[in-house]
């Protein structure tokens, strides 16, 4: 386990007004100081030169446990390695330098804290305070963004209670603190759909800190459920999605290890005290290299069987209770769809996706894993990674870094089942500042949520499709207002070119068509296409613009929905986005309209301003 940022934040916990269960007592203290004396014989951290910038991004996967900084401009990582370690990057061309001046600085901040834990310790002492019971951690100290497990899943509660027709929670197993009966948690699924729509829906299953210490995971998926659940009624997407879809969300995989991770240690694995000793802050296994598919399929170059090892595969495949649990959801909401040989593709028609969500590095993976042979349906993945990275900025590429990984949690959902599978590595630190998290991580990493959201009806082929990239009507954009038995305009904007041209590039066509359906969406059956025209004549470039004419004759009073897509040269259908259609007789008209309305009336009373209206 990496262990110097273990220390920063696990002591600013213990000396903060509020103390966790964790670090409450003279014991736990004892402790502390006792890993900071440990932390600070530590010397073996060097700066290490990469080649590229692309070795340097393959190195982030295979030793993300050992980075401590990444200085891409600089040309150096800042990374804890062994002798051994060291020799596997001198193959690939490093050069490696003593981080002097990281290590001092190590060394000036945990001499402070050192001074402050043993005043705190004194001061337990004098009050005799050891044996008092702490309060409940409410938040994490630093870091008042991210919700703690509790928090979690209170909000979780009151998502169900205030959309009892949109949410439930879904127990799908224990942690391993609870499957031993030491506290832990239950594993739960938040599934969120229109219960009053039946039919067989796809799925979006995302689950997130599965490795505790990733502070921005679990709070960006609980980001897109508020998004969803506000938007129901007044955003035409998340309307239509929780109508059409269903999204489960696994918010915490790894509740007992994040609980440790809320004190400030630097918790990967979970907290199995079968491992590498029953109060190690390295005991546990790493529950994403434990899975079934392909579980030490790569000879210990993937995983580690050193119990102590921050990639400790555990004894056995799926031997972890939450590993257990995730599976066995899985295999419960998707079918299996692709045949037992390494080479056997998943059919275009399968529909799902599993979406792992990490930090840090701000990457977009997917299989393989544990081979640098591309995956059977790897044209597919590759397209829709292209896709997600357009979203959020980030890199695209395959999940197999300078080393293979196994016993990931794509082995299952891809390699076993044949969804497709993929994982965000969001940010650029496992305790990520809240600024960072609340104004690039969120606001960059919702828009790919909400596409992967759109596209699981057959996410191997629509992701090909060309995108609706803007939508008004009468020059509104997700609502628009029109008098009944009147007309108004709608105007659409597509493009097929929305691929992260990072890391290679993704054919592109030209658009044929766009179309909207009304009310009756285009997999319904029953649905009518009615087609845009041109706005420049001809549909005959990779970005088009189109407009129709809405006529409201015939249509009821109140909200409608209208839902778009457009075709590119290939045949193929892009992502469906909507917008919804006001009918409404008591339009509000902008006072500039309404003078220039009245400023071309007959004042003699020929003609009103009211005829404006008409």
């Amino acid at each position: 386990m990496s262990k110097i940022s273990k220390l920063s934040a696990m002591v600013a916990l213990a000396l903060a007004g509020t103390l966790s269960p964790s670090y409450a007592n003279l014991h736990q203290l004892e402790q502390t100081l006792n890993g900071i004396n440990q932390e600070m014989s530590v010397t073996n951290i060097y700066r290490a030169y990469f080649p590229s910038q692309d070795i340097a991004r393959k190195t982030a996967i295979s030793f993300h446990a050992n980075l401590h900084q990444s200085n891409l401009d600089a040309g150096y990582l800042i990374l804890e390695l062994s002798d051994e370690e060291k020799n596997k990057l001198k193959a690939f061309g490093y050069k490696f330098a003593l981080a002097d001046e990281f290590i001092k600085q190590r060394d000036r901040r945990l001499l402070r804290l050192q001074q402050q834990v043993l005043l705190k310790k004194n001061n337990l002492t004098a009050l005799n305070q050891s044996l008092l019971a702490p309060p409940e951690l409410q938040s994490i100290p630093g870091y008042s963004c991210y919700q703690t497990v509790e928090e979690t899943f209170a909000q979780a509660d009151n998502m169900v209670s205030a959309h009892a027709n949109l949410a439930q929670l879904v127990d799908v197993g224990d942690s391993w603190n609870k499957s031993q009966n030491i506290g832990g948690y239950d594993i739960r699924v938040l599934k969120l759909t229109n219960k009053n729509i039946s039919g067989n829906k796809p799925i979006l299953f995302i689950n997130s800190a599965i490795h505790a210490r990733e502070y921005t995971t679990a709070p960006l998926t609980l980001a897109f459920a508020n998004w969803l659940l506000d938007g129901y009624g007044t955003n035409a997407d998340a309307t239509w999605l929780l109508d059409a879809h269903e999204i489960h969300l696994m918010l915490h995989t790894n509740p007992d290890g994040r609980k440790q991770a809320e004190t400030g240690l630097s918790w990967r694995k979970n907290t199995n005290q079968s491992y590498c000793g029953t109060t190690s802050n390295s005991r546990g296994a790493d529950l994403n290299r434990n899975f079934t598919f392909g579980w030490n399929s790569t000879n210990g170059q993937g995983s580690s069987g050193n119990q102590c090892n921050d990639t400790f595969r555990g004894p056995t495949a799926g031997s972890e209770p939450e590993v257990q649990a995730l599976e066995n959801y899985l295999r419960s909401i998707f079918p299996d769809k692709r045949g037992i040989g390494s080479n056997d593709a998943a059919p275009l028609d399968t529909t799902g996706m599993h979406i792992d969500i990490h930090s840090y590095s701000e990457l977009v993976l997917w299989p393989w894993g544990d081979s640098s042979q591309p995956a059977p349906n790897g044209g597919a993945l590759q397209a829709l990674g292209r896709k997600f990275a357009f979203f959020n900025g980030y890199m695209p590429q395959q999940s197999i870094g300078l080393y293979p990984t196994d016993g990931t949690s794509d082995n299952i959902s891809y390699g076993e089942l044949g969804v497709p599978a993929f994982t965000f590595e969001l940010g650029t630190s496992f305790f990520q500042n809240c600024s960072t998290f609340e104004n690039t991580i969120v606001p960059d990493n919702l828009p790919a949520l909400v596409y992967a959201a759109k596209v699981v009806a057959a996410p191997y082929v629509t992701p090909s499709g060309p995108d609706i990239t803007g939508l008004t009507i009468n020059g509104s954009s997700n609502s628009g207002t029109i008098a009944p038995n009147s007309s108004g305009t709608l105007a659409a904007n597509a493009s097929d070119s929305r691929f992260s041209s990072r890391n290679g590039s993704e054919a592109t066509q030209n658009i044929t068509a766009i179309e909207y359906y009304l009310d009756t969406p285009p997999w319904s059956s029953g649905a009518v296409a009615i087609s845009l025209a041109a706005s420049d004549g001809s549909f005959n470039s990779k970005t088009e613009s189109g407009d129709a004419t809405i006529d409201t004759t015939g249509l009821s009073l109140g909200q409608h929905t209208l839902y778009l897509r457009a075709k590119d040269a290939g045949g193929t259908w892009g992502a469906v986005s909507a917008i919804f259609l006001q009918i409404s007789d008591d339009i509000v008209i902008p006072d500039n309209e309404l003078a220039n309305a009245v400023a071309k009336t007959d004042l003699s009373g020929a003609k009103s301003a009211n005829s404006f209206f008409t």
